[in-house]
C-alpha cells in the first residue's frame, strides 16, 4: 500500500516549501526520531499544536456571582463576590475572591475615570429604588457588573497600569476612603 504524501501546500512560504523539500530528500520526514520535523502548523496560522493549546501568555478572568443579602430593613444591602484569576505581574494574588457592594462598584468607577484619563469607563447599572433585593433585579445587576467588570479588565492600559483595578478585584480590605 502506497502512503500519499501532498507535494506542495499552497499556503506555505516559499522557505517552508524550500525546507520541506530537503526534508523530503533526506529520507522519510514522518519517521520518529530526534530528527523528526516539528508538527505541523494549521494552514497558514504558523503556530504548533503545542503553542495553541499552551496556556495563554497573559491572561486576567474576572467572574460575578453569588449575589448575598445582608441586614434588615433600612440596613439591607446585596454584596456580590468578584473572583479572578490572572497571571499578569501587576497583580499580586493569581487567584483571588473578595466581595463588593455595589456602592463599591460606583466609588471603583469614579476613581478609575479620575485615574486613567485616557480610557473611556464605561457606565453602570443604573440605581433601583423599587423591588431592588428580588431575585430577579439582583439577577439582572450581577450580569450587568459582570459585563462592566469584562470590558475594564478586559482593557489593556487598565491591566498593566491601574493600581485601584488590582485593588479592586483583589483586596478583601478594598475601602473607596482610600482612593478618593
Amino acid at each position: 500500500m502506497q502512503r500519499y504524501e501532498p507535494t506542495h501546500n499552497p499556503f506555505d512560504s516559499p522557505q517552508q516549501h524550500q525546507q520541506q523539500q530537503q526534508q523530503q530528500a533526506q529520507g522519510d520526514r514522518y519517521a520518529p526520531g530526534p530528527q523528526s520535523p516539528p508538527r505541523r502548523a494549521i494552514i497558514g496560522r504558523g503556530q504548533t499544536f503545542e503553542e495553541m493549546y499552551a496556556p495563554p501568555e497573559n491572561y486576567l478572568e474576572v467572574e460575578v456571582g453569588n449575589a448575598q443579602t445582608h441586614g434588615t430593613g433600612r440596613k439591607m444591602y446585596t454584596d456580590y463576590q468578584i473572583i479572578t484569576k490572572t497571571n499578569i505581574p501587576a497583580f499580586k494574588l493569581q487567584h483571588s475572591t473578595v466581595r463588593r457592594r455595589y456602592s463599591d462598584f460606583e466609588a471603583f468607577r469614579d476613581i478609575l475615570e479620575k485615574e486613567s484619563t485616557r480610557v473611556t469607563i464605561p457606565q453602570l447599572p443604573g440605581k433601583v429604588f423599587t423591588n431592588r433585593f428580588s431575585d430577579e433585579v439582583i439577577s439582572k445587576r450581577q450580569d450587568a457588573l459582570q459585563r462592566f467588570l469584562e470590558i475594564v479588565a478586559g482593557h489593556p492600559l487598565l491591566q498593566t497600569g491601574s493600581k485601584v483595578l488590582c485593588a479592586f478585584l483583589q483586596d478583601p480590605n478594598w475601602d473607596k476612603s482610600q482612593w478618593l
